[in-house]
């Protein structure tokens, strides 16, 4: 399909974070867009407000006329997300209508344009973000699909004045194979959507073949460690791109950024937390190779306000300091407690966990376990299935008695914030990929009102 065609789209799944994107790029671009989603969010809303059409009931009524046209002018996308057994979904297949993923749309908008395109099993969100920032920031310029809301532009997509594309390439159902970057960065390999893979080592040959479609002459950055051929990044002093005499100061990170050609000294980064400063370290490796002046990097790094839902602050009192998190993966979930450590040592850290996925919370209960041990206080909510059935026997409940601590409380929604409201707890936390964010605002309001 040829993007200069295209007037008509339709997203099944259009709340999602990476299909919104491609829903404001499309209508950005005069097409003619609609969708349909599960539930009303603010993101659908802000859609909505946006001119975009959208429909909540499961039926083939919920596609306007016109959008069932099987031609050049038409575009399906669908997300994985949606479960297979949807009605709407049945309904188009049934009329042999050609249905296109997330990522092979994305393929389609990047033929023809420079991409730089960030894989990793945690890590592609905040990186690609910075990525974006830095080129919009210093005057670059890119057009950006981003895994979550970027707090400088409260948007998920960036549309720029040269034919630059930053992408985050999911690894998710081998989606980011349908990729052809000029740059890439590898941030993360650890065991995940094992549901799909089986097991490590077949997560590890899809990376492998994403590296190996990096167009001839491209660059690709891999975080050290990792078992790929690349510019290696990170902290270690064996990295080519590298930080350097990292410290905190005044609740921001600061280091030296070192490739062996650039030095840039004293980067203030305005994010907790060593794994940032990591993700920091590949956006800049990348801005310099695009030749963008190593000042005018640092000026874009230091403003740089991070991402929803990634170790964003929505309380800071003297009484009271509450942090919301996307992390839902153990080596997530290790980082982001580090982070708090390192910043409120003396504080009692209170979490509030949902469980996203019942294979993924199988797959990796043990180590689930041991991370979620260290919490102070854990408040452990059911499991979110997204797109999945139960597992028997795979429940809150098994993982309580995994972690076995007594440190830990089954809750509902309701219970937790009854239990805030009743405990006002002095560092608090929440963590996951479900639908727990819909008990941020109330708990902001919970602790903001002392």
């Amino acid at each position: 399909m040829e993007l200069s065609k295209i007037k008509r789209v339709y997203f099944v799944g259009i709340g999602g974070i990476g299909m919104s994107a491609l829903a404001r790029y499309f209508a950005k671009r005069g097409c003619t867009v609609a969708g349909y989603d599960k539930t009303a969010t603010a993101l659908t809303r802000a859609l909505e407000s946006e001119g975009i059409t959208i429909a909540y009931n499961d039926t083939p009524e919920a596609i306007p006329a016109g959008f069932l046209e099987n031609d050049s002018e038409t575009l399906l996308v669908y997300t994985p997300a949606i479960p297979k057994d949807s009605v709407l979904l049945q309904h188009i297949k049934a009329q042999g209508i050609t249905l296109h993923k997330r990522a092979g749309v994305l393929g389609i908008i990047s033929k023809g344009m420079f991409c730089i395109a960030v894989a990793g099993t945690h890590g592609k969100t905040t990186t690609s973000s910075m990525i974006a920032h830095i080129l919009t920031d210093t005057g670059f310029g890119c057009t950006a699909f981003l895994g979550g809301i970027a707090a400088n532009y409260n948007s998920n997509v960036l549309f720029g004045k040269n034919n630059v594309l930053v992408v985050e390439a999911d690894e998710y159902d081998r989606s980011f194979l349908t990729l052809f970057p000029d740059v890439a960065v590898v941030t993360a390999m650890d065991a995940d959507h094992l549901d799909i893979y089986g097991d490590e080592q077949h997560l590890h040959e899809s990376f492998h073949l994403f590296a190996g479609q990096l167009k001839e002459d491209g660059r690709l950055f891999v975080k050290e460690g990792l078992p790929l051929q690349g510019i290696h990044y990170g902290l270690d002093a064996n990295a080519a791109v590298r930080a350097k005499n990292i410290r905190v100061e005044r609740g921001s990170f600061v280091f030296d950024f070192d490739d062996g050609y650039s030095r840039i000294k004293e980067i203030r980064l305005p994010m907790p937390g060593q794994h940032n400063v990591e993700n920091a370290v590949a956006a800049i490796g990348v801005a310099l190779s695009l030749g963008i002046h190593p000042k005018s990097v640092k000026r874009a790094i230091e403003s740089f306000k991070g991402v929803k839902r990634r170790f964003e602050k929505m309380v800071d009192t003297p009484q009271h300091v509450y942090i919301d998190d996307y992390a839902h993966h153990p080596e997530e979930l290790k980082a982001c407690f580090a982070a708090m450590r390192s910043l409120y040592p003396e504080k009692k850290m209170t979490v509030i966990f949902q469980p996203h996925l019942f294979s993924r919370t199988r797959d990796f209960a043990d180590a689930f376990a041991e991370v979620l041990r260290t919490a102070d206080q854990l408040l452990l909510l059911d499991i979110y299935p997204a797109r999945e059935l139960p597992i028997e026997g795979v429940n809150a409940s098994w993982l309580k008695d995994k972690i076995n601590s007594d440190k830990v409380i089954l809750c509902g929604k309701d219970s937790v914030l009854e239990w805030v409201k009743n405990e006002k707890p002095a560092l608090l936390l929440t963590v996951g990929a479900g639908d727990i964010d819909t008990l941020v605002a109330p708990l902001k309001a919970i602790l903001s009102d002392v």
